[in-house]
């Protein structure tokens, strides 16, 4: 069987964030970690999301992990091709989107392709090229603080015309007002200037749809989930696409529950603290990680192990978070060095995830993209399907094991999800089960 939509993603959870909306518009979606190599059993999956961790690497290897993803699902008939990346664009002056999208128009041959980051349903939209969150342009929403991709600038059309020598144009709220047929006449007018990359301006759900019906036939297109959702549904008016029954079915979830935070996200930052305000053992259910401590030795390591070891003895969940306000990070990456800093969380997480899945745990939430990546790594995971959505952009997912239940996972991107995200996951996995829909 062929797949409809190949989709190749920076990052562990903006893959999962894209799967997500791809499930809940009704196509049968697995998940991929890193590129994939041999004949991987992908079922009947309709879509396939190549999840690699590639937003922050250097361009050379984003480049070459997305072409070599790229090449496997054209060789299984993707019709589309989708590069995903994070709905608050994030990325540096070098790269890495513009160029992973000037090398995938070259590989497909095509002209011109569309940046659609906006996701509406989680405030992210773009007005006249400016990216918005919530009611706060791009750059002071707490994205200028990212320690690894901080965002100073909310204009698309500036920031990725920094990464590529490609002229890069807008299509306007003005213009998707009169509907599909307009956009494409803006395309096409667009192209004759030679401009390859149009940033689209996106308000609405309704303007995902308009831009959804411009794109469907593009080799190439870009941006974030919300683009994601709008497509089945032109896929289906086209005939690539079947009616499916519950297309996100997953197994009963088993073992214990633990919530591994790395992100410093202002979302996440709220949602450990609303976690620990709400546990019954208060602040005795988080063990705050320190890199300073980290990069001493085994002994921080091992007191968060034995921390969470005997928080899950007494029921759980417990949380283990290296999530910090923007004054604790950059002391610690000024003191160790930004990369230094991030790979000693993202170890730890990856080591304790690894230990305690081994020792029972079966339900397992990862907050941050970077952390995630870490976190799938460690467990060897190379294979996801995917399930029924927490908050918009983040679904459960189960990872098959052998001999056993399936793991439950839910990655989740540092901005995404609501303050009480921690505490609700959990219940709504097992009224997932309870329902009989998981």
């Amino acid at each position: 069987m062929s797949v409809v939509l190949g989709a190749i993603a920076d990052d562990f959870t903006g893959a999962t964030d894209l799967a997500n909306n791809l499930v809940r518009a009704g196509m049968r979606c697995v998940q991929l970690i890193g590129v994939p190599a041999g004949d991987i059993d992908i079922g009947e999956a309709d879509a396939v999301v190549v999840a690699l961790k590639s937003r922050s690497c250097p361009v050379e290897e984003a480049v070459g992990d997305a072409i070599a993803s790229a090449d496997w699902l054209i060789d299984r008939g993707a019709c589309q091709i989708f590069f995903k990346y994070c709905s608050t664009f994030d990325s540096t002056d070098a790269g890495n989107i513009g160029p992973v999208a000037d090398a995938l128009l070259e590989r497909l041959g095509a002209e011109q392709t569309v940046m659609v980051p906006a996701f509406p349903a989680n405030g992210r939209t773009v007005y006249q090229g400016h990216l918005f969150v919530g009611d706060r342009l791009l750059n002071d929403s707490g994205m200028q603080h990212h320690p690894l991709t901080p965002m100073t600038d909310a204009d698309l059309v500036r920031v990725l015309g920094r990464q590529t020598p490609n002229a890069v144009g807008l299509a306007s709220h003005e213009v998707l007002a009169r509907g599909s047929a307009a956009v494409c006449d803006q395309f096409e007018a667009l192209a004759t200037h030679g401009v390859r990359h149009v940033i689209c301006d996106t308000l609405n759900e309704g303007d995902l749809e308009v831009l959804a019906e411009a794109v469907v036939e593009f080799p190439l297109v870009t941006g974030g989930s919300g683009l994601g959702q709008a497509l089945p549904e032109q896929y289906r008016r086209r005939g690539w696409l079947a009616e499916v029954a519950e297309p996100g079915r997953l197994v009963p979830a088993e073992g214990s529950a633990i919530v591994l935070s790395g992100s410093c996200s202002r979302a996440t930052l709220g949602q450990v603290a609303h976690f620990l305000e709400h546990h019954p053992r208060g602040q005795q259910a988080g063990f705050a990680l320190d890199p300073l401590q980290l990069a001493e030795g085994e002994t921080h390591f091992e007191m968060a192990l034995d921390f969470a070891r005997e928080g899950l003895a007494e029921g759980g969940p417990v949380l283990v978070y290296a999530s910090a306000d923007p004054a604790r990070v950059k002391a610690a990456q000024e003191a160790l060095g930004m990369a230094r800093a991030g790979e000693l969380v993202e170890q730890a997480l990856g080591q304790l995830a690894n230990t305690l899945v081994a020792e029972g745990v079966g339900r397992l939430l990862v907050a941050g993209g970077e952390s995630s990546g870490a976190v799938v790594s460690a467990l060897g995971i190379r294979q996801l399907r995917i399930g029924g959505q927490i908050d918009p952009g983040v679904p459960w997912t189960q990872a098959p094991r052998v001999g056993g239940a399936p793991l439950s996972l839910a990655l989740k991107s540092g901005n995404f999800g609501g303050q009480d995200f921690f505490t609700r996951a959990f219940a709504v996995l097992d009224e997932l089960t309870v329902e009989g829909r998981a």
